[in-house]
């Protein structure tokens, strides 16, 4: 998290899901500075789509399995970040006729499993976990320890590859990696994770916004997208904004950071 980078995602051409039971993950992006003003889409600011998930694929490998390499530095934010998402989630959880479940979640670019570990197996009785870096998979069997037992699978695959189990999961976690699909890709993936959900079900996103428009990270090879464009995108998957929160307490100078409970 330490410029506005987002999470990656995999390669649209060359990445085949592999759906394992062990292996790396791709996690929890860095927010990153400011640049200038954007376009309004994607399509405008990313020339090659291939080339776009196979250089941010090739980004990926080269960085550390560790906290602070999925945070980009950035991992003293780590338990500020947790405590402000687990806030969020758990106002979803508590008692009542609409309450979101307990029993799976899944993690979105995952990475290591910084966030399976700290906020969802600590609330839920199981999770699945997502990346498109193998050896993030694999060094999470190891970082998530004991409690990596509650971990059902590590599926290797791109977001814009992956199809979640349909009405398997209470809440599907996306935190810092939209910024690595295309809007075409990320408004599809969103539809399939509505599919995904249970009753009462929820997707949170939770990533950077740029100040205007949408920007282009030529070094991770992402995008980071303002508001209305994000929530433009939610709108045209058919999913409904229940909650929209931004995250307070992160340094100056990276990229505000933004939650949105949908359904």
């Amino acid at each position: 998290m330490g410029s506005k980078k987002q999470n990656q995602r995999k390669s649209n051409t060359a990445l085949v899901c592999s759906h394992q039971r062990s292996g790396g993950s791709q996690e929890a992006r860095r927010p990153r500075a400011p640049a200038r003003p954007g376009a309004s889409m994607t399509s405008a600011v990313v020339e090659d789509e291939a080339q776009f998930y196979t250089k941010a694929e090739k980004y990926w490998k080269d960085v550390p399995p560790t906290v602070d390499g999925m945070l980009g530095g950035y991992g003293h934010i780590s338990s500020i970040d947790i405590n402000s998402s687990k806030k969020f989630l758990q106002r979803f959880l508590r008692e009542g006729p609409n309450r979101t479940g307990t029993t799976c979640a899944l993690d979105c670019g995952a990475g290591i499993g910084r966030i399976t570990k700290r906020l969802l197996l600590p609330l839920f009785e199981m999770v699945d976990m997502v990346d498109v870096t193998e050896d993030f998979l694999t060094k999470a069997k190891t970082y998530l320890g004991e409690e990596g037992k509650r971990v059902r699978n590590y599926f290797c695959c791109g977001l814009q590859d992956f199809s979640p189990e349909p009405n398997s999961y209470d809440v599907i976690w996306i935190q810092w990696v939209i910024g690595h699909l295309t809007d075409e890709h990320l408004a599809d993936f969103l539809r399939r994770c509505k599919l995904g959900l249970r009753p009462n079900g929820i997707v949170v996103i939770k990533d950077n916004m740029a100040q205007e428009g949408v920007i282009m990270d030529d070094v991770d090879s992402s995008v980071c997208r303002d508001l209305e464009v994000v929530r433009g995108i939610v709108r045209l998957a058919g999913l409904d904004l229940l909650a929209e929160e931004r995250q307070e307490n992160f340094p100056d100078e990276i990229y505000h950071v933004y939650s949105f409970a949908l359904r």
